[in-house]
């Protein structure tokens, strides 16, 4: 079942997720499915200002970068430790481990984590092209984690987070759609004109490897904050 929350600009979003999360706190929840990239700063950045206390909890994120080592200010170890985790200590957390020898290996050992640490609660942004996490167009459905090659639109929508664009990384580790579905609840976060398209589809249209979150609608509790421009092809 899918539960769409409008709210005006991605501040408000931010807000009214945090609230999402101070009530699964409140109940119980212990294991959090983590995102990064520019969508969830503002709801850590409220994480950070809160009272909220993760020190007993877990934390799966979605993937990692194939080739960049966790003190690489590019990988998305040095996010989560930059935005949240410094400020906010788990009891532990986990992200693929790109920089491994065995990158097949290293997918496989996460799907030991997620399968020792059922997910509560997954966050999840959305891409242009509708992927989620890594998993692009025409990732099956049934995938785990996997090695992923990225899609040039992908490729080309990170490149604004390196100072060269030649040294963006063309693969990832990343939770299949599989591995995100099994979590007991979804969060999905989509601002802005730019991700109106895919989330028309996602809510609307036909449920197809296409397009990857088109899958959420048969999740049995999803939520989803969209911000008038994100919502304006609904």
């Amino acid at each position: 079942m899918m539960r769409i929350i409008k709210v005006n600009n991605p501040d408000v979003g931010a807000q009214r997720a945090f609230e999402i999360y101070e009530d699964a706190l409140a109940k119980g929840t212990q294991v959090l499915g983590l995102a990064t990239g520019a969508t969830p700063i503002k709801l850590y950045e409220k994480f950070v200002d809160s009272s909220l206390d993760f020190s007993d909890l877990t934390a799966i994120n979605l993937d990692e970068y194939v080739g960049l080592t966790p003190q690489d200010p590019q990988s998305y170890h040095y996010f989560m430790q930059q935005h949240l985790f410094q400020y906010k200590p788990f009891k532990q957390t986990f992200i693929p481990d790109g920089a491994s020898d065995d990158i097949e290996q290293a997918a496989k050992a996460y799907d030991d984590i997620i399968a020792q640490h059922p997910i509560d609660l997954q966050l999840l942004g959305l891409g242009q092209n509708g992927h989620i996490g890594f998993n692009e167009p025409g990732t099956p459905f049934n995938s785990t984690t996997h090695v992923v090659n990225l899609t040039e639109s992908t490729i080309a929508a990170n490149a604004r987070f390196f100072d060269n664009p030649a040294s963006v990384p063309t693969q990832a580790i990343s939770m299949g759609i599989a591995s995100v579905m099994s979590a007991k609840k979804i969060l999905l976060l989509a601002f802005g004109e730019a991700k109106a398209a895919a989330v028309a589809a996602m809510v609307n249209g036909p449920v197809t490897e296409a397009l990857p979150a088109s899958i959420l609608q048969e999740h049995a509790d999803v939520t989803i904050i969209i911000d008038d421009a994100a919502a304006s092809k609904l």
